[in-house]
């Protein structure tokens, strides 16, 4: 096999994969926005969505900024080298990552360090089967970490809030299903896609419930009670009201897969696979004599643009904020309310808020916007960064830390999506704080406000993780928690929890 030649073949689908949706995804998603109601904060974040998908493919650059843990699925006819191939994804992967087409995610599990190409122990997964095709099958999945963070086993029996009793058989499979639908509420960047894997073991399971994410959104299950489950459960989530990014809404799932496998008598697991709108998968057959690439996958149909396709939202009142906010400006917003944000904020994740609890900020924050975002930069010849993808991470990983920073330093606003917990708003109103939802996976949308990287600190925690020091122009987002006690969030969460309940009644025999 010619080695450069495949290299350069291995490229093109990490290139494809992180900057061009497949045509099935793009129809559904262009389905979705047909049925949503027009002016809502729904029918906006579709709108945001759709343009995000477009500037990703027109600028060939990521559609969302976490470009996940790369995992390949590579079948070879008998004789091909396993071994050359492995080292080939592992020059395209540094050259991806070099190329600001993928973000250096491989982090040390016990220093935290980032090896900054997307190298490390055990990444990229790459997992090979043999088969009797003679072309090499090359599959490819970038799930980011918000979505997969709301993946789900279930092992039953167990009991499920809202629906009761799931026992073992097919219709307690509906009912995790179900939940794991509502339990990822707009965390995982709904509307999404799910992939469900019945049997099996703890690992097993999840791979099954992941393989099920390689299929057509389009296809129908060849197992006569899976593919009613399927249609079943897409139709009852699209009732719950969770909606897009959680804002409530008719979309909360594009399409359910599941697959089956056999199991011990004593475990019986349902493992579910979740994955955000940005649903970034893609697959080539190889030539294994030349490297070349033979054939793409997901190519039958028509493949959607979105251009020219904004709703008309002139009536809607935004609400002009340039930091530093006063506390004044921050009391008068409302849960709902629309801000542009024009003027400096700031980068933090997960490394920053730990490290801001025990030290001090190396900015003055009072007033300030935090934005929970770990981009994907890139340095010219000059030395000068540039911002490639600025999409926001899922919020409630800072929990823990985020009311405590906002009162030690003064902040004012966060940015981020899916809302925070309990203590965080508690502290928004006794500090006079507010949360913004930005909309999630929309990485080209949010780096095209971005007019300038004025700074950084902390880059010793790695790219994603540094404090950017960031000049934005209208950068638009959605006020969900408030200074005064509300909370979308709260409020969708618990009306999507008494509509599910009225599934709890058996359905399948």
């Amino acid at each position: 096999m010619q080695l450069d030649i495949l290299e350069k073949s291995i490229y093109e689908l990490i290139t494809e994969t992180s900057t061009n949706l497949p045509k099935d995804v793009r129809r559904a998603i262009k389905k979705a926005k047909a049925a949503e109601n027009a002016g809502t904060r729904a029918a906006m974040s579709l709108d945001t969505i759709t343009n995000n998908i477009q500037m990703a493919d027109d600028n060939v650059s990521p559609i969302c900024q976490d470009t996940g843990l790369p995992t390949f699925k590579i079948k070879t006819p008998i004789g091909v080298n396993q071994l050359e191939i492995k080292e080939a994804i592992k020059r395209a992967i540094v050259k991806a990552t070099k190329d600001a087409k993928l973000r250096p995610n491989s982090v040390d599990s016990l220093t935290g360090e980032n090896s900054g190409d997307n190298l490390g122990a055990g990444v990229p997964v790459m997992k090979f089967e043999q088969w009797e095709e003679d072309y090499i099958e090359m599959k490819l999945i970038l799930k980011g970490g918000g979505c997969e963070n709301k993946n789900i086993q279930y092992s039953l029996p167990t009991e499920l809030e809202g629906l009761g009793r799931a026992g073992r058989d097919l219709d307690g499979i509906r009912k995790c299903i179900l939940h794991s639908v509502y339990q990822a509420q707009g965390q995982g960047c709904s509307a999404g896609f799910i992939g469900v894997g019945i049997g099996g073991d703890r690992s097993s399971g999840y791979d099954l419930a992941k393989e099920q994410l390689f299929r057509s959104v389009e296809d129908t299950n060849p197992h006569a009670d899976l593919a009613k489950l399927e249609d079943y459960i897409v139709e009852k989530a699209n009732t719950l009201g969770i909606g897009t990014m959680g804002f409530g809404g008719e979309a909360t799932l594009l399409g359910c897969k599941i697959g089956v496998m056999h199991r011990i008598p004593a475990s019986f697991y349902v493992s579910v696979a979740y994955n955000c709108w940005a649903y970034r998968r893609m697959a080539i057959n190889i030539n294994p004599t030349t490297g070349d690439i033979m054939e793409w996958h997901y190519q039958e149909g028509e493949k959607i643009e979105f251009k020219e396709e904004k709703t008309d939202d002139s009536t809607q009142k935004v609400v002009e904020l340039q930091a530093p906010i006063t506390e004044e400006q921050i009391r008068a917003l409302q849960v709902g309310d629309v801000v542009s944000i024009t003027g400096r904020m700031y980068t933090g994740r997960d490394a920053i808020h730990h490290h801001l609890m025990s030290h001090d900020a190396p900015v003055d924050l009072n007033g300030q916007i935090i934005y929970h975002c770990g981009p994907v930069m890139q340095k010219d010849e000059q030395g000068d960064w540039h911002v490639r993808a600025a999409g926001p991470t899922t919020s409630i990983r800072e929990e823990p830390y985020q009311g405590d920073i906002m009162k030690k330093f003064g902040i004012r606003a966060v940015i981020g999506k899916g809302g925070m917990g309990p203590k965080t708003l508690a502290a928004l109103s006794e500090h006079g704080g507010v949360y913004l939802n930005a909309i999630g996976g929309a990485a080209q949308y949010y780096a095209d406000c971005i007019k300038g990287v004025d700074g950084v600190d902390l880059m010793e925690f790695g790219i994603p993780e540094a404090m950017w020091h960031l000049r934005v122009e209208k950068f638009t987002a959605v006020v969900t928690m408030d200074s005064h006690g509300n909370s979308l969030h709260a409020d969708v969460d618990k009306s999507s929890l008494e509509k599910l309940s009225a599934y709890k009644d058996r359905v399948f025999n």
